[in-house]
This record gives C-alpha cells, sequence and structure tokens, in this order.
C-alpha cells in the first residue's frame, strides 16, 4: 500500500490533487509500515482506516495523529501547511490509541456523605473503584462504600490532622501521613492498623507515594515512600513495618513526593529542587534546578497507570494498562515529570534522562498549588491561586488553554480516565466541569458547575471508571457525584 486515495475536498489548488509522502511512527518513535503516499485532503478519520490496516486489525481501534506533537483535527494538508512543511519532506505522523469508552460528564450529586467532624483534607478512590477513603483535620480516617454511599469504618490512631492518603495499587493496604509526624498502614476491610505505626520523621508528613506493582518481585504492594516537613524521605516495607531507607540531601521541608514507573523516586521540596533517588541504593541519581521558589507539587506522565495497575501478577502479565505501561512507558518512551511552584511556574523534565528542562511554563500570576498530567499524557492541567486553570501540551510544555470561572484559588483538579474532561476544586466552595477534549469546538468550556459544598473545597477524585467524582470540604462533608 504505497498510495492512498483522499476525499477530492482539498478546498482548492492547495490540496485537491497534492499528495506528499508520510511515515506513521508510534510515540516511541518506532517505525510502522511503508512510506505512503498520501493526499493533501485526507482526514483523520481516513487515517484511523489506513493505520488499522498497517496494523493488520481485526476490529476497528480509533486512534489521534499527530505532526510536530499537535493533533490533526481538520485535513492532513492544513496541519502541514501550519507547520510549514516543505513539500520534499517525508512528514512523520505519530499515532497514538484513543480510549475506547467516553466518561460521561457528572452532573449532579447524588450523596453527601457526614461522618467527619473537622476538614476533609485527602480523598482517595481504591484501584478497583468500589471504596474510597477521606482524611481529615479530625485526626481520623475513613472508608466508605460506593456503591451505596455509606461508611463502611473509621480508622483511628493519628493524633493530629491526616495530611495524605492512598490506596496501595493492589487495594488490600491504605496508607495515610499526618501532622502527628507518623505514617500509617491499614486494613481498609477491617479498619484496623495493619502493622505498626511508620515512627521515624520528626516533623510532620507532608505526602506519600506507593511503589507501582509492576515493580514488585512478587505482585505485592510492598513498599512506601513517606516525605516530611524534615526534609527527609523514608522508604518503609509494608509488610514489616520498617523503614529500609532514609534519603536525605534536601536542605528545607518535601512538599511532594512520587514512586515512578521506571523505579525511581522523585521529591519536589522548599529548598527549590527536585531531586531524583534510586530507591535500592538509596543514592541521589541527580537534582533538578530552576525554580525560584518552593516547589509545591510534581506529576508524572504514568501517574495514572501507576495508581490504577492491575490487582495481582497473573493479572498484570495480561492487562492492557500493563501492557501499554511496559511499551509506552517502561521500556520505549521516557517517563516525564511536571513541577509546580511558589514562583508562579512550572518546569517540565525528563528526570530519568538529565537535568536540564524541557521548557519552563509561564502564565500563572500566583503560585501553583495542584498540577496534573491527562491519563494519555497529552495534556497538563495546572491549577493555582490565581482563581485560573491552565492546560498544557504534556509533551512539549506549550501553553494550549486558560479555563476561568472560579471565583477564589484552585486547589485541585482530576482528569477523567479518557482525558476528556476535567474537574476542578476550588476555595469558592464549587467544583466546575470542563471540556478539555482535544479537536473538539468546546475545548476549555465550562461544562457544568457542581455547587453545593458549604465551604472551601481543598480534595477531589475521580475513580478510573469514570462513573464518580469525590469532593472533601472544609465543611467537613464528602460528596460524591454521577452524571
Amino acid at each position: 500500500m504505497a498510495e492512498i486515495e483522499g476525499t477530492g475536498r482539498g478546498g482548492g489548488g492547495e490540496g485537491e490533487d497534492k499528495k506528499f509522502f508520510a511515515q506513521f511512527v508510534t510515540e516511541a518513535g518506532e517505525v510502522t509500515g511503508p512510506q505512503i503516499e498520501i493526499p493533501y485532503d485526507l482526514t483523520g478519520r481516513q487515517l484511523n482506516g489506513v493505520i488499522n490496516e498497517l496494523l493488520s486489525k481485526d476490529k476497528f481501534e480509533p486512534y489521534s495523529f499527530y505532526i510536530n506533537d499537535q493533533e490533526i483535527v481538520g485535513t492532513l494538508g492544513e496541519s502541514i501547511k501550519e507547520h510549514n512543511i516543505s513539500a520534499e519532506t517525508v512528514v512523520k505522523i505519530v499515532y497514538q490509541p484513543q480510549a475506547t469508552f467516553r466518561v460521561i460528564a457528572v452532573t449532579r450529586c447524588t450523596g453527601t456523605l457526614a461522618g467527619h467532624t473537622e476538614a476533609i483534607l485527602c480523598v482517595a478512590f481504591s484501584p478497583d473503584c468500589k471504596r474510597l477513603i477521606t482524611g481529615s483535620g479530625d485526626a481520623t480516617l475513613r472508608v466508605w462504600d460506593i456503591n451505596t454511599e455509606t461508611p463502611i469504618t473509621t480508622m483511628k490512631g493519628h493524633t493530629n490532622w491526616v495530611l495524605c492518603c492512598a490506596f496501595s495499587p493492589d487495594g488490600k493496604l491504605a496508607a495515610s501521613g499526618s501532622m502527628d509526624k507518623e505514617a500509617r498502614l491499614w486494613d481498609p476491610a477491617k479498619g484496623q492498623p495493619a502493622g505498626k505505626p511508620l515512627k521515624g520523621h520528626t516533623k510532620w508528613i507532608t505526602n506519600l507515594s506507593w511503589e507501582p506493582i509492576h515493580l514488585s518481585k512478587d505482585g505485592v504492594s510492598r513498599r512506601l515512600v513517606t516525605a516530611s516537613k524534615d526534609a527527609s524521605l523514608r522508604i518503609w516495607d509494608a509488610v514489616t513495618s520498617a523503614v529500609t531507607l532514609v534519603l536525605t540531601g534536601h536542605t528545607s521541608s518535601v512538599t511532594c513526593v512520587r514512586w515512578g514507573g521506571s523505579g525511581l523516586i522523585y521529591s519536589g521540596s522548599e529548598d527549590r529542587t527536585i531531586k531524583v533517588w534510586n530507591p535500592d541504593k538509596g543514592i541521589l541519581v541527580r537534582s533538578l534546578e530552576g525554580h525560584a521558589h518552593w516547589v509545591n507539587h510534581i506529576a508524572l506522565n504514568s501517574d495514572h497507570v501507576m495508581r490504577n495497575a492491575p490487582a495481582n501478577a497473573k493479572e498484570a502479565a495480561l492487562s492492557p494498562k500493563q501492557r501499554w505501561y511496559e511499551n509506552a512507558i517502561g521500556h520505549e518512551l521516557v517517563e516525564r515529570l511536571v513541577s509546580a511552584s511558589d514562583d508562579h511556574t512550572m518546569y517540565l523534565w525528563e528526570p530519568a534522562v538529565g537535568k536540564k528542562p524541557i521548557c519552563r511554563m509561564t502564565g500563572h500570576v500566583q503560585p501553583i498549588n495542584h498540577v496534573s498530567f491527562s491519563p494519555n499524557g497529552r495534556l497538563i492541567a495546572s491549577a493555582s491561586f490565581d482563581k485560573a486553570i491552565r492546560i498544557w501540551n504534556g509533551i512539549t510544555g506549550k501553553y494550549i488553554a486558560t479555563l476561568r470561572g472560579h471565583v477564589g484559588a484552585v486547589y485541585q483538579v482530576a482528569w477523567s480516565s479518557d482525558s476528556r474532561l476535567l474537574v476542578s476544586a476550588s476555595k469558592d466552595s464549587t467544583l466546575k466541569l470542563w471540556d478539555v477534549e482535544q479537536g473538539s469546538s468546546t475545548f476549555g468550556k465550562l461544562r457544568v458547575d457542581l455547587p453545593g459544598h458549604a465551604d472551601e473545597v481543598f480534595a477531589v477524585d475521580w475513580s478510573a471508571d469514570g462513573a464518580r467524582v469525590a469532593s472533601g470540604s472544609k465543611d467537613c462533608s464528602l460528596k460524591l457525584w454521577r452524571y
């Protein structure tokens, strides 16, 4: 197949009979098929037919196509003209599988769950989307049944605010970090501690992250890392409750930590650096510098896959998500990290490769609280005290759009698992749902306003199955939202 017929609607002399040579490549840069002569007036829909034929797909699968990291939304000729590509150049067309499902926008609150007596500071769905964990200023954690919208158990043990919480990737354990300087492990089914408190930090726990399950030798979530105001990180064995390594090198509070899919640990700090660690050897790999103020938050393009990984080694061997990770992130593509700072800027990095940033991202006019990659890694959303959310290209860091509508600081954002919708939580007591589907005429538009909380909304999460959004507020309530 060396030549493809077009639509014949090229728009006059520019595209009617004009053709060019193209080469399809994966996001990893691997060549797919031969170079093909393609008409200028070919559309994305027709490209889908071409790539499905090249890949010998028995069943049609949808793909997105990109030239120079920008999605083709019209004809190929329009994209080539926009990028000023020479007619003699073989055009590289990058293709990426689309989500084969569509998440429906949440529009209503289906449950307001009371129980906490102080502000809810963190919320997290379980990997199987059947349970939710919340942490509060009342020093407790609560586990909720999502289907019945009722409490399962209350987990007591901390003596101060619970600042962070997360289910293990296999869903069997939960971890929490508190102002009381301790991290704790829990059996969320029984509501009981799973081992001894994790003691050792001399100041409060700011953040924690579980080791991705595909890195575990036996398919069991065994290790986690905690970050602290004491400027250190500690790696713990979740089975024995023992500390296995202490990572020192930061000179001020560690604000955030991520255990990456490539096996490295990344930490951001008030010392203005992001540090890259080898968790097996306990050594500092490199330090990423550039921010002029505190690093408030970091995110990885693999976060969604890591959090919602398969539940066991056998499933991991067969899981499409696991195969996607191994092919797209683990071996062939470089893990990308975005950092957000009090200096109003963000940096995009390839931290496993080197210390030079891909780009500096400017536009916010106040400190940035939170940043998150879309599940497909193509977009980045940032939330700021300037009341705005900004959308960026997740590969180049290029600015795309500003989402305005909140009248207070934006604290957190969460993506739908198909990367087409974004929900934001704000000081103004509302959540807002935004359309961020690339190529859509409504991109960047407010889809739904979600009022209901009586005070600031500190935390938000979107379940991996797309069915529910959960929000936690200063009004002490947990709200669940559905379509």
